[in-house]
C-alpha cells in the first residue's frame, strides 16, 4: 500500500516506517521535525511540515496517492502535558482532527492511530483489558482518548476506518544497532537508565518509591519497539482486507518495576546504576500491563522479544550512536 506515516522521524514512527518500506510497502513520512531526527527516516521520502496545516497534509496524500495513514505525530511527555494542557489538546486532538479531515479530503479511507495505555489511568484491575474503565490521570491521556473518539465518530460519516492501538511503554533498538531512540532528549525510563550506565549523566532518579507494589517502584508493560512496528503493520493489513475500526492493546502482557528494569539494565551492562529517590511525579498511576489476548484473536499480533532483549538491543544502540543521531561534533 501507498502509506503517508506521520510523525515518521521519530522514534516509534521511525521504526515502523523503515519496517514498512521493508516488507514492500511505498512509505511516505510528514514530520515536523521539532522532535524527529531526519536521519531516522533513512532513505524514506520526507515532507517536513506540521499535521495541523491541512492544506499540506491533502496536498501530500493527493501527490503520492495515499491510500492509509498511520498517526504518530503527537506530543507525549506525561509530566509536560501536566504543564501545558493547552499544547497537547491542541497537538493531540486539533492536529488529528485537521489531519483526518485532510486525509479524508484527499480520498483515505484507512488510518491507524498511535493511542496509549494513559487512556486508562488507573485501571481498576490487572492486567487491563479493551473493557477496561477509561479514567486517564493526566492530560496526555486524556488527549488521546479524546482523539480516539474523534476518529471513531467519523466512521459513519466519512466511511473512515481506523484502528487504534493502545500501546504500552515502547523500548528497545533495530537488532542491527543502526536505529534507536535519541536519549539526548528522552525522558523514557529506558534511555535514561542507559545514559546513566554509559556515564553521560551522574545517576538515575526513581520517581516514586512507595507506591503499593511489591518494591514500591512503578510498574510498567514494556514493549520492544519491533513487536510495536510490526503491530503497526498488522493493523493496516486488517484494515486493507475490510476489517472494521478495532481498539486493540499493544503490549506483552508482563508488568516490570522501575527497579526490575534498573537491575536488568545493569546486568545487560555489566556494572550497577547509581541512583536517586525522588517524589512521585504528578499523572503517574502505579502500576499498569496489559492483556493483549483481543491483538492476538484479531490482529495475529502477539510480542516476541522479552526485557532483556529490549534492553541488550537498546544498549547496543547507544554504544554506537553515543550521540544519538546528532552529527559528530555537534553540541547536544
Amino acid at each position: 500500500m501507498r502509506i503517508l506515516v506521520t510523525g515518521g522521524a521519530g522514534y516509534i514512527g521511525s521504526h515502523t516506517a523503515r519496517h514498512l518500506h521493508a516488507r514492500g510497502d511505498d512509505v511516505v513520512v510528514l514530520d515536523s521535525l521539532v522532535t524527529g531526527h531526519p536521519a531516522a527516516v533513512g532513505e524514506l521520502p520526507l515532507i517536513v511540515g506540521d499535521i495541523r496545516d491541512g492544506g499540506l497534509v491533502e496536498s501530500s496524500v493527493r501527490e503520492h496517492g495515499i491510500e492509509a495513514v498511520v498517526h504518530f505525530a503527537a506530543l507525549k511527555s506525561v509530566e509536560a502535558s501536566v504543564r501545558d494542557p493547552f499544547g497537547y489538546f491542541d497537538v493531540n486532538v486539533g492536529g488529528t482532527m485537521t489531519l483526518a479531515r485532510a486525509a479524508i479530503a484527499g480520498g483515505v479511507k484507512n488510518l491507524v492511530f498511535s493511542s496509549s495505555c494513559a487512556v486508562y489511568g488507573r485501571p481498576d484491575r490487572l492486567p487491563v483489558d479493551e473493557r477496561g474503565e477509561l479514567a486517564p490521570e493526566n492530560p496526555y491521556g486524556e488527549t488521546k482518548l479524546a482523539a480516539e473518539r474523534l476518529l471513531r465518530s467519523l466512521e459513519t460519516a466519512t466511511g473512515l476506518r481506523t484502528v487504534a492501538l493502545r500501546y504500552f511503554n515502547a523500548a528497545g533498538a533495530a537488532d542491527d544497532g543502526s536505529t534507536g531512540e535519541d536519549w539526548s532528549g528522552a525522558v523514557n525510563l529506558v534511555p535514561s537508565v542507559l545514559r546513566v550506565a554509559a556515564g553521560q549523566a551522574a545517576a538515575l532518579s526513581i520517581f516514586g518509591t512507595d507506591f503499593p507494589t511489591p518494591d514500591g517502584t512503578a510498574i510498567r508493560d514494556y514493549v520492544h519497539v519491533l513487536d510495536l512496528a510490526e503491530a503497526h503493520a498488522r493493523a493496516i493489513d486488517h484494515l486493507a482486507a475490510g476489517g472494521g475500526s478495532i481498539t486493540v492493546n499493544i503490549g506483552t502482557g508482563r508488568g516490570s518495576s522501575v527497579r526490575e528494569v534498573i537491575a536488568a539494565a545493569a546486568a545487560v551492562v555489566g556494572r550497577p546504576i547509581p541512583v536517586i529517590e525522588a517524589g512521585r511525579r504528578p499523572g503517574d498511576p502505579p502500576a499498569v500491563w496489559a492483556d493483549s489476548r483481543l491483538a492476538s484473536d484479531l490482529l495475529g499480533w502477539t510480542a516476541c522479544r522479552d526485557l532483556h532483549a529490549i534492553l541488550e538491543s537498546a544498549w547496543r544502540w547507544h554504544q554506537r550512536h553515543p550521540r544519538g543521531y546528532a552529527p559528530v561534533g555537534a553540541d547536544v
